[in-house]
């Protein structure tokens, strides 16, 4: 090839790359759809259980229940963030077909009229359609062993979650066990994810400040921290199994402190979004190390609470803002939004557990803390809508690949 003809070639492949850096990615489909979804649920609807269930607001009686709140936050708003997280990009009309499924059992389940039995049904229609389009993909995908924990976790989570539904048409007890269940898988699930994207960020923060991390995924520790959970799991489904639970939990929460120190978070400077990212590891590591210790009753109700309002709360919170932004194109360490919405989580995950033993002073606690997490799940929503504005704008206007 003539010199001339390769720096041309080498010009036209410049071109093209910097093309593609500059358009923003296409597959924000399940991200634009879920996203929003799951911050309006979050925001609204559980609130308005929590106020339903004190007496203070008429609701659908499914929603006006323990059992039916935590199957709102379990089955409604998580497996919404799981599914706007890991979906591939879909056809549109598969997308929104998904998308519809799960609008429609959320649709069925506060439907006063509709059978139980319908409701539940979509439930379980969308985890098994959830399972399909995720778990294979991300099986294949895992060159490393390790890797697919990931898969598995989800594939149980969602197989959980048809059981939580099964439970549900029982004894309140059993659905009581499914709850725990799902709550372990999922922190399952952020042990793997979120403690990756921690490492990553503060890995990637430290080197740009001349430093060097060399505990990052630290997959020894991390592995046993799931053979820990997995054994709370095995435990949690039988009321004789409850001191294998308890030392199972108090071990995984001891490991993931560990994990955590090592990360020395406290080192990288000028990232509020790293810090709101990692308090969500925070809240899981003391909310298992809570479940060890707590014996069932009110302290194992706050320390559960600590699990999903704390360490739940703030990842996906932290996990939708972080990805529309990236996807937007917006500096995350420039943002303020994610550090005061995770700050709202936090006094939310405080207050509901000090709740569990303020006895006369309970239902002031509880209405502040859903006033926090509400606070924080609609100020993500106004914000991701408008990240999901800018991404498609500079979508349409990006041009094309040169011909």
């Amino acid at each position: 090839m003539p010199p001339t003809a390769e720096v041309s070639d080498h010009a036209t492949r410049a071109t093209a790359q910097a093309r593609a850096l500059a358009r923003p990615p296409a597959d924000i489909s399940s991200q634009a759809l879920y996203f929003p979804a799951a911050c309006l649920w979050a925001g609204l609807v559980l609130p308005w259980s929590v106020l339903a269930i004190l007496g203070l607001l008429p609701a659908p009686v499914r929603l006006a229940t323990p059992t039916g709140h935590a199957h709102e936050m379990l089955l409604g708003f998580a497996l919404a963030v799981v599914a706007g997280y890991q979906l591939p990009p879909l056809p549109r009309l598969r997308a929104r077909t998904l998308f519809g499924l799960w609008l429609a059992a959320r649709v069925a389940f506060l439907a006063g009229p509709v059978p139980v039995m319908l409701a539940l049904a979509l439930d379980a229609a969308f985890a098994a359609a959830l399972a399909l389009h995720v778990t294979p993909r991300l099986f294949r995908a895992a060159k490393k062993l390790r890797n697919r924990v990931l898969p598995a976790v989800l594939a149980g989570l969602c197989a959980a979650a048809v059981g939580l539904d099964g439970a549900m048409l029982g004894s309140a007890q059993a659905a009581a066990a499914l709850a725990v269940v799902v709550v372990l898988l999922l922190a399952g699930l952020m042990t793997f994810m979120g403690g990756r994207l921690v490492a990553a960020e503060a890995a990637g923060q430290l080197y740009r400040q001349g430093e060097v991390l060399t505990p990052r995924v630290q997959p020894r520790i991390e592995a046993a921290v799931l053979v820990l959970l997995a054994t709370a799991l095995a435990s949690a489904v039988h009321p004789a199994g409850d001191w294998l639970l308890r030392l199972a939990c108090a071990g995984a929460g001891v490991l993931s402190l560990v994990r955590m120190a090592r990360w020395r978070l406290w080192a990288c400077r000028g990232r509020p979004d790293l810090v709101s990212l990692a308090s969500g590891y925070l809240w899981l590591a003391l909310g298992l190390l809570g479940m060890g210790l707590a014996a069932p009753g009110a302290a194992r109700t706050a320390a559960l609470h600590l699990v999903t309002v704390g360490a739940l709360g703030s990842f996906t919170l932290n996990v939708m803002l972080n990805t529309m932004l990236l996807k937007a194109r917006l500096p995350r360490e420039e943002q303020r939004l994610p550090l005061a919405a995770t700050a709202c989580i936090a006094l939310a995950a405080l207050l509901r557990a000090t709740a569990a033993f303020a006895g006369a002073d309970a239902q002031a606690l509880l209405l502040l803390a859903s006033a926090c997490w509400s606070a924080g799940f609609v100020a993500a929503f106004v914000r991701i809508v408008q990240c999901v504005r800018r991404a498609t704008a500079r979508a349409r206007m990006a041009p094309g690949p040169p011909a």
